[in-house]
């Protein structure tokens, strides 16, 4: 086959993609064909299918490839870093996406699965655990979103009175505390409980509310201590 026909056939196969997609949307897709038509905006007049494959065996499915550290992704061969590139920038459109979807459009929250899309990209790729309030107003709707903490968590690690100053500022009546398990385990720590408490406290002494603690892990997997109890039962016991 010539060089031009080689064109001619990769041309072909990338506009089929783009009609696929077009004509039937980005679910009937699979990892690999969702991997190779983002590939193909930075890699011109290029078959995208070979790289794709590499990257997906290299970090295990689509999530993966995209929360890979840039310069892993980088030295990927057949990606580079105009590739790799693309694919952070497409991450961090999600990110921002998400987030002027919540507070923007102030999306009322009634449950961690309110919030947890969002939590899944912010937290994505962090190697070291981010603790992260989330600000609400009386009707619940989401005022702003404040990253206060990074490295690891334990129960003096987090201040209270910096997280009432903030709450303060935004006007806020309630909080979600959320923050990330980078060993993708999601069962609560010793130490979640304790901060959890702390942070309790404090608000009580303002008369904000503490609507849940979701703790992060991998694969889409998330923990609510409002859904487990926990909060009623911290609630309960400050009421004696």
């Amino acid at each position: 086959m010539g060089n031009e026909e080689w064109k001619q056939k990769v041309a072909g196969h990338r506009q089929r993609l783009r009609d696929k997609y077009l004509e039937k949307g980005l679910d009937i897709f699979t990892d690999a064909e969702v991997l190779e038509l983002l590939l193909t905006f930075g890699t011109p007049r290029q078959d995208c299918k070979e790289m794709a494959r590499n990257a997906l065996v290299r970090f295990g499915n689509l999530a993966g490839v995209i929360e890979a550290p840039l310069q892993e992704l980088s030295t990927l061969r057949g990606i580079g870093e105009k590739n790799a590139f693309a694919l952070k920038f497409v991450q961090d459109v999600a990110r921002r996406y998400l987030k002027s979807r919540l507070v923007d459009q102030k999306i009322t929250v009634k449950g961690a699965s309110d919030v947890v899309e969002y939590l899944w990209h912010r937290f994505a790729g962090h190697k070291r655990e981010v603790f992260l309030v989330i600000f609400l107003n009386i009707k619940n709707a989401i005022i702003q979103m404040e990253e206060v903490f990074e490295g690891s968590l334990t129960s003096s690690a987090v201040y209270p009175r910096e997280v009432i100053k903030m709450a303060l500022k935004y006007d806020a009546a309630s909080m979600i505390f959320a923050h990330n398990h980078p060993s993708g385990d999601v069962e609560p720590s010793s130490q979640d409980y304790a901060v959890t408490k702390r942070l309790f406290d404090a608000a009580q002494l303002f008369d904000m509310n503490v609507l849940d603690h979701i703790i992060i892990g991998e694969s889409g997997r998330y923990l609510s201590l409002a859904d487990t109890g926990f909060l009623e039962q911290v609630k309960s016991e400050r009421m004696f």
